[in-house]
């Protein structure tokens, strides 16, 4: 049985037609380009293909994971409650129904964090849909950390 085409990545801004070698070369332009439409500095990629950004109180983490072929935006809003964790997920899931946009709440079961993520493939990524989730993550973030603290009590 003949098995489908590879499908190559497109690593190519729509707006303004760069083409770019890679995921890490292409998000690392669109970070320097969010910095300076934010005038302030923003850093590269590490090695691991991480950064973090700062929106308000929100500290947004930037993955990249070519292998899996995904941007990952992830912005810490609190540690689960010890106690009232029914109400408390059902608040999240609510909340992540519309309130969050193109964000969701997760939970990192090793740490007992709650995150606001999104994920997007890196193929056909444009700058302002990178603009928008890293807008929309950071927005969550800080519009929601006090809110769930004060009505859950863990910060």
């Amino acid at each position: 049985m003949e098995s489908a085409p590879r499908l190559v990545p497109v690593y190519e801004d729509r707006d303004t037609g760069a083409r770019y070698e890679s995921a890490r070369a292409m998000v690392d332009a669109y970070l320097a380009r969010f910095g300076e439409r934010a005038q302030t500095t923003v850093d590269g990629l590490d090695d691991a293909g991480y950064t973090q950004v700062r929106k308000g109180s929100a500290a947004i983490g930037i993955n990249v994971l070519e292998d899996h072929g995904v941007l990952v935006f992830l912005a810490p809003v609190m540690g689960v409650p010890a106690t009232g964790r029914e109400p408390f997920y059902r608040r999240l899931l609510e909340l992540s129904f519309l309130t969050t946009s193109d964000a969701a709440f997760a939970i990192d079961k090793a740490k007992d964090e709650v995150y606001v993520r999104a994920i997007r493939g890196l193929s056909g990524l444009d700058y302002e849909e990178f603009e928008d989730l890293l807008e929309t993550v950071g927005k969550v973030a800080d519009e929601w950390d006090d809110v769930l603290k004060r009505e859950f009590g863990r910060g």
